[in-house]
């Protein structure tokens, strides 16, 4: 989340090539699973310093080179599908292609494989929206799958650390001498895939990783000293020139796997991994009857639909009338060839009171779409067969934040520490933050007071307000609202970052840990090129430029619907009692000298 009025190079925070009553967020049971599942949210200085000197993903292409076998024999193939993998009409899709590939060349049936780890998702904060929608793209696939007579099995391994070796014994059981995937950059999930190297290996199993989440894998883009980017612009600028040199290799469209032999269908052992049931929800990780339906509504899935969605930011006008929770574009839209959102979308980007953005963060993030299929959108869009950084369009500045979202992944890859609870300027380690919980009474770990107004979209300031409600209601919240109730917790309120991270990562529908981390890490400062500590966001203001006319504000904050004028941004006091609005929690003032002396003198209050 980051930042300020943002220039064309200015980060983008949240970086999502984009991104409506109030009710509160799903309540799930994951208490159950972590009261016997407690992991590690913040490592240690020490712990985080080795792990930065030596990253596992070094390690894990490394264990690849040196482990590289070519398998013979076998009765299968298994492409091990992830959760960014999510692709419906499983086009685009590297290491499915691969895996189609060589049972074709072995003449034997490719088997799809998804692992639901409950364990995982308590790990990181994955919010009940975002498996609810992982289960439904998964019955899509399986249907999508079996008229190409590919199974699709979704089992459950119950423990985290157990995952090797549980995919390892599926290969074993089906006869499958080649395992296949795409790679996940988080710290926990590079280590968990060394493991399956180390139990491949000793069964002659070829163990084949393909990069498919980034248009421009981590690694690649580096400095002339052979070093990493920690700053954004170069960063991009080298990101184009990287890829215009091979656009080829790096937008290159993977292929459509093959159909399995039919007569798969009749195979003893193959045939009954067709009946095997995707489960209709997961255990802590529930949606009531009404909260589903809402989430099916605004966030269907599906790789169609996300094309869908993809064409209609291209082709349509931004309306002010889609601010709550509808479908993500309306099949009336205008149509223009030079207005469209994507045209407009430099100048308008920030604006939280038309649907100005895209919207497809989701399906990026689940991989619904892949990222590759975005730029050569934008090419197609500018009948352009390279990007040019020269170009000031819409399209190319929407490209810029397909390249954001790679920068984070190749941060959190190279410096793994800003993905362990711990921030990437150390020097901001022993900034003093308010309390946030309330263990006074008879139960522990209690909100605060102030805490959970922020959560509750009840801090007393419009702007806030509106998007923590957005929010809790639709799993979801516009790029430049991100910024501006993170920078309002962690400098306004002095709340530690890793708090509204974890909030966001619990019930956004989207949620990222490479890109989230970034814009909370942004937004407080502490992270890679952030915002200076003694820039700090004036809520009020920057209400006025996200939602100039106020409808934002009016439609999230029902008490205030009536207002008009500069007042629906600062409400009186006399207005806001009248209305039954709460005050503000801390004079902005107030609120900024007390951030700037924390963050000047570090351990000080």
């Amino acid at each position: 989340m980051h930042k300020r009025a943002l220039s064309s190079a200015e980060p983008q925070a949240f970086t999502e090539p984009d991104s409506n009553g109030s009710s509160q967020p799903p309540q799930s049971k994951k208490a159950r699973i972590a009261n016997a599942f407690s992991p590690t949210k913040v490592a240690t200085k020490e712990a985080a310093a080795l792990v930065d000197a030596d990253p596992p993903l070094v390690k894990l292409l490394e264990a690849l080179n040196r482990g590289a076998v070519e398998s013979s024999g076998g009765r299968s193939v298994v492409y091990w599908m992830r959760m960014a993998d999510l692709r419906g009409e499983v086009r685009d899709n590297r290491a499915l292609a691969r895996a189609s590939e060589k049972a074709v060349q072995d003449n034997v049936p490719l088997i799809v494989l998804f692992v639901i780890v409950p364990q995982d998702y308590v790990a990181h904060d994955r919010s009940a929206r975002r498996i609810d929608f992982t289960l439904r793209n998964l019955r899509s696939l399986k249907e999508r799958l079996k008229e190409l007579h590919i199974p699709l099995v979704v089992q459950t391994c119950p423990k985290r650390n157990n995952v090797p070796l549980f995919v390892t014994e599926f290969c074993e059981k089906h006869g499958a001498k080649a395992l296949f995937a795409n790679h996940e950059y988080e710290v926990d999930e590079l280590r968990r895939d060394i493991k399956v190297i180390q139990g491949a290996l000793p069964k002659a199993m070829q163990f084949s990783l393909f990069h498919d989440k980034c248009v421009v894998e981590p690694g690649v883009v580096k400095t002339k000293q052979d070093k990493h980017y920690t700053v954004f612009s170069p960063y991009y600028k080298n990101w184009v020139a990287t890829l215009n040199r091979d656009i080829q290799r790096f937008l290159e469209e993977a292929p459509l796997p093959q159909p399995n032999p039919e007569h798969i269908l009749q195979s003893q052992q193959f045939s009954p991994l067709f009946a095997v049931e995707i489960p209709p929800g997961l255990d802590g990780f529930e949606l009531d009857e009404e909260h589903s339906s809402r989430m099916q509504r605004i966030w269907p899935e599906g790789e169609k639909i996300a094309a869908k969605i993809l064409e209609h930011f291209l082709t349509t006008k931004a309306q002010a009338s889609r601010l709550g929770a509808v479908h993500p574009f309306d099949s009336d839209a205008e149509k223009t060839d030079t207005h469209s959102r994507a045209a407009k979308y430099h100048n308008e980007r920030d604006r939280t009171d038309r649907d100005t953005t895209s919207r497809l963060s989701l399906y990026l993030s689940s991989g619904v779409l892949s990222t590759r299929e975005c730029i050569r959108a934008i090419l197609r869009f500018n009948k352009a067969t390279k990007l040019d950084t020269g170009n000031s369009s819409g399209g190319v500045r929407w490209a810029q934040e397909i390249a954001w979202r790679d920068f984070y992944t190749n941060i959190m890859t190279t410096f793994p520490r800003v993905s362990m609870g711990r921030p990437y300027q150390e020097k901001f380690a022993d900034v003093v933050w308010e309390a946030h919980q309330d263990n006074n009474g008879s139960e522990a770990n209690v909100d605060s007071d102030i805490l959970k107004r922020w959560k509750d979209g009840m801090t007393g300031v419009p702007i806030v307000d509106a998007a923590m409600r957005c929010l809790n209601h639709m799993g979801w919240m516009h790029n430049r609202a991100r910024m501006i109730t993170a920078m309002y917790l962690t400098k306004d309120l002095m709340i530690d970052w890793r708090v509204g991270e974890r909030y966001f990562m619990e019930n956004l529908i989207d949620g990222d840990l490479a890109n989230n981390n970034g814009g909370w890490q942004w937004c407080a400062s502490t992270g890679v090129d952030p915002c200076p500590y003694f820039r700090i966001f004036n809520p009020y203001s920057q209400s006025t430029k996200a939602d100039p006319t106020g409808d934002y504000i009016r439609h999230w904050v029902p008490e205030l619907a009536k207002v008009n004028g500069p007042e629906i941004h600062n409400p009186s006091t006399t207005t806001a009692n009248k209305l039954g609005y709460p005050l503000p929690i801390i004079p902005h003032n107030e609120a900024r000298a007390r951030a700037l002396r924390r963050f000047k003198n570090p351990g000080e209050s």
